[in-house]
């Protein structure tokens, strides 16, 4: 094909392999070792990686400083949908981030179980703390798209460790928290409820719509509604 001239069929495989992991995760890190080699696999092959993405309505964005690949979908179609619960504590995720990169000026911004329930429990949208299958599930979703790490297994005490990745910077931006924040903010003062709380809870992450043997794959939206909760979903609001 003249899209692969010039590539040795090495390359060629190991291009189809990569991309099968970028459409599957929405994004690849520098920081992470399972996805380090491909990262800088992308950056050699840029220009062979837009053309065939470009083809499909897709492209890259490479932030070297935070060393992420994204991958979005330029028609913002295909949405990835979340709960209430998971829209607010990828928010609160993405908060805790800039908190601990500010106070500490870590390279790797850990933070634990507990951290995440008190910074819950400080915004009083509810009297009582996140159920722990609500937390896990959520958890489980955002590492699937190299979002975190999940350190210490299943993730049973507050002391549970969670590496946060500069893609979440990416994935939420600056804008993103405060459009929420004010929404939560309405929530508690009665004028909005859970379902437009949801609706339109965001971040830059958009289904493609390929499935392998464990989770659905995804690539990554460029709107502010690409990763938006469920205004239907709100089985999760009475689990504890």
């Amino acid at each position: 094909m003249e899209l692969f001239e010039g590539m040795i069929q090495k390359d060629r495989d190991e291009f189809r392999r990569v991309m099968n992991r970028l459409m599957s995760m929405g994004f690849i890190l520098r920081k992470k070792e399972q996805t380090k080699s491909d990262y800088y696999f992308v950056l050699r092959h840029r220009k062979v990686f837009d053309n065939y993405l470009g083809i499909l309505s897709f492209q890259l964005e490479i932030n070297e400083e935070y060393g992420v690949v994204q991958l979005i979908n330029l028609e913002k179609n295909n949405h990835l949908q979340l709960s209430m619960y998971e829209s607010i504590i990828l928010l609160i995720l993405r908060i805790l981030f800039d908190e601990k990169k500010r106070e500490l000026s870590l390279t790797d911004v850990v933070i634990n179980m507990g951290d995440i329930q008190e910074k819950y429990m400080s915004m009083q949208i509810r009297s009582e703390q996140i159920g722990k299958t609500i937390m896990w599930n959520a958890l489980r979703k955002f590492r699937r798209y190299n979002l975190i790490e999940l350190l210490d297994g299943k993730m049973v005490s507050e002391e549970s460790r969670i590496l946060i990745y500069d893609s979440i910077l990416m994935a939420i931006r600056v804008d993103e928290i405060r459009r929420v924040s004010e929404l939560l903010e309405r929530y508690r003062r009665g004028a909005a409820d859970t379902a437009e709380i949801g609706s339109n809870a965001a971040a830059d992450i958009a289904e493609t719509g390929v499935s392998d043997e464990a989770t659905d794959h995804v690539g990554s939206g460029t709107g502010a509604d690409t990763f938006v909760a469920d205004p239907d979903d709100e089985s999760e609001e009475e689990e504890s």
